[in-house]
C-alpha cells in the first residue's frame, strides 16, 4: 500500500539529513522531493504545490532552522499535512435512522457491490446492527445474482425483484421490507455505468429524492488515481454524497486517490477495501495512513484487530496449559489461525513501525503459514500433543507427508520450543524482568 510513495518520501528527507546545518535553501530542496514524489503518486499538480508551500510556511515559523532534531520536525510537519490533506480526523457513518438507509454509488467495476456486502459484514459484526442487502440494478442479472451469493456468504438477507425493472420503485420497497421485517440498516446497491453519463445521474438522483438516505456514499476504485478523483467530482456536482469509499487499497502503490479526494471534493473518505475478503474493510484514519506513508506503522490498528480476534475463555485454557506444560502443536495452529484472521501478512506487517522498510524488496506471501500447517497435519493426535516423542523415524514420515524435509520439520520443533520456554516465562516473573531489562537498556 502506497509503497513508492514511501519510498520517495523517505528518500526526500535523507536530503534533509545529510546535512550538518539545516537551511532554508536544503528544506526547499527537500520540500520539492516531497512535492516530486506526490506528483508522482498522481497527486494533481495544484494540490502537491499546495501541500509543500504550507509545509514550508509552518516550518519556517515553527524555526524548524533552529531546533534540535530538525530532521525529525520535519517529518512530523509533513505527517501532521499529510493528516490533514486526507480529512483530519475519521468520518463516522450516520445510523440515526430506523431504518438507517444508505445509498451506495459508483461507477461499473468500482467494486461497488462487493463493498455493499462488506460494509453489510462489518454493520453486523462491529455495530450489530441487522442490515439488509437492496438490489436495485436491473440492468445486469448478474450484479443481482452477485448480492445474493454475496448476502449467502455472510448471512445477510437481501431483497430483489427480478420483475420490477424501475429501480426507485425497488428501493422503496427495499425500504418498506426492511422495516417490516425488523432491519434497522438498509444498504442500497445501485447500477453503475461504464462512463459518467446524463441517464446514470437522473437515475440516481431519482433514487435518493424517493428514500431519501442517511448516506449516499461514493464507491471508486482507488487505483484508477486522479481518474477516480475527477469521478468524485462529477458525481458529488450532481448527487452530494455524504463520504468517499476507497476499494483495492491494498493493491494501491502510488496513493493518489486517497490524497486527493478530500481536497478537491471536499468529502471524507469513511471506508476503505483492503483485500478481498468479506472482513477487510477498515474505517479511514487518516491519522494512521499518514504514519503508515510515512513508515512510522499503525500499531493502534494492529492491536484492535488482534483485541477483535482474543477469545477470552480460550486465552484462560491456553494459560493453564502453558502453566502445565501442556502446550501442544494444536494450540499453536489455532494461534496461526487467529493471526491468518487478521488479514494479509503484507498488511499487518505494514502496521509495524520500521517493518515495512526492513522487509523492502522481499515478498510477503499470505500462505507464509502453509509449510507450518502442512507440517503439523501431518502429525499425530499424540505427536501434536505431546512433541516430545517425536524421534528420527516420525520425523521423517511427517516430511514425507507435509511434503517439507527433515531440516524444516527439525526447524519448527526448535522455534516451537522456544516459542514454549519464552510462553513460560512471560507467566511467571519473567516478563516483569524482561520489561526491567529492556528498560535499562535506554
Amino acid at each position: 500500500m502506497f509503497d513508492n510513495l514511501s519510498e520517495k518520501l523517505d528518500k526526500a528527507f535523507h536530503v534533509l539529513k545529510g546535512h550538518g546545518q539545516i537551511t532554508e535553501v536544503n528544506i526547499a530542496e527537500t520540500l520539492k522531493e516531497v512535492r516530486r514524489a506526490l506528483l508522482d503518486a498522481d497527486v494533481n499538480f495544484k494540490t502537491a504545490k499546495e501541500f509543500t508551500n504550507s509545509v514550508k510556511s509552518k516550518a519556517l515559523g515553527q524555526d524548524v532552522l533552529t531546533s534540535l532534531k530538525p530532521g525529525q520536525l520535519m517529518v512530523k510537519l509533513v505527517k501532521d499535512e499529510l493528516t490533514e490533506l486526507m480529512g483530519g480526523e475519521a468520518a463516522g457513518v450516520d445510523l440515526s435512522g430506523n431504518p438507517s438507509v444508505i445509498l451506495m454509488a459508483g461507477l461499473q467495476g468500482s467494486g461497488k457491490t462487493t463493498f455493499s456486502g462488506k460494509l453489510a459484514n462489518f454493520l453486523k459484526n462491529k455495530k450489530t446492527k441487522n442490515p439488509l442487502l437492496v438490489a436495485c440494478d436491473v440492468y445486469r442479472p448478474a450484479a443481482i445474482d452477485q448480492l445474493h451469493v454475496v448476502g449467502e456468504q455472510i448471512g445477510v438477507s437481501v431483497y430483489s425483484d427480478r420483475e420490477n425493472s424501475d429501480p426507485v420503485a425497488i428501493a422503496k420497497a427495499g425500504v418498506d421490507y426492511a422495516k417490516a421485517n425488523g432491519h434497522n440498516v438498509v444498504i442500497v446497491d445501485t447500477a453503475g455505468r461504464l462512463a459518467v453519463d446524463e441517464l446514470m445521474m437522473k437515475e440516481i438522483s431519482n433514487i435518493h429524492n424517493a428514500i431519501n438516505p442517511n448516506e449516499t456514499l461514493f464507491v471508486v476504485d482507488s487505483m484508477t488515481g486522479q481518474d477516480a478523483v475527477n469521478t468524485a467530482k462529477s458525481f458529488n456536482d450532481v448527487l452530494d454524497f455524504d463520504g468517499v469509499i476507497l476499494t483495492k487499497l491494498d493493491g494501491d502503490t502510488r496513493g493518489g486517490a486517497a490524497l486527493s479526494i478530500k481536497s478537491v471534493v471536499n468529502k471524507p473518505i469513511k471506508f476503505i477495501g483492503t483485500g478481498e475478503k468479506m472482513d477487510a474493510v477498515d474505517v479511514f484514519y487518516p491519522s494512521r495512513m499518514a504514519d503508515r506513508i510515512l513508515g512510522m506503522g499503525d500499531v493502534v490498528s494492529l492491536v484492535e484487530r488482534a483485541q477483535e480476534q482474543y477469545d477470552e475463555e480460550e486465552a484462560r485454557k491456553l494459560h493453564k496449559k502453558i502453566a502445565k506444560d501442556q502446550f501442544g502443536f494444536d494450540d499453536f495452529l489455532s494461534q496461526i489461525q487467529q493471526i491468518k484472521k487478521m488479514g494479509s501478512m503484507k498488511d499487518l506487517l505494514g502496521m509495524i513501525p520500521g517493518a515495512g522498510k526492513a522487509l523492502k524488496g522481499m515478498d510477503i506471501d499470505d500462505d507464509a503459514f502453509k509449510g507450518i500447517e502442512a507440517i503439523i497435519h501431518s502429525m499425530t493426535p499424540e505427536e501434536r500433543s505431546t512433541p516430545s516423542v517425536l524421534n528420527g523415524s516420525r520425523k521423517k514420515r511427517i516430511a514425507k507427508g507435509s511434503g517439507t524435509s527433515v531440516q524444516e520439520v527439525n526447524q519448527l520443533l526448535k522455534q516451537f520450543t522456544q516459542m514454549s520456554k519464552m510462553m513460560k516465562m512471560m507467566q511467571g516473573g519473567g516478563g516483569r524482568k524482561m520489561m526491567q531489562m529492556m528498560q535499562g537498556l535506554k
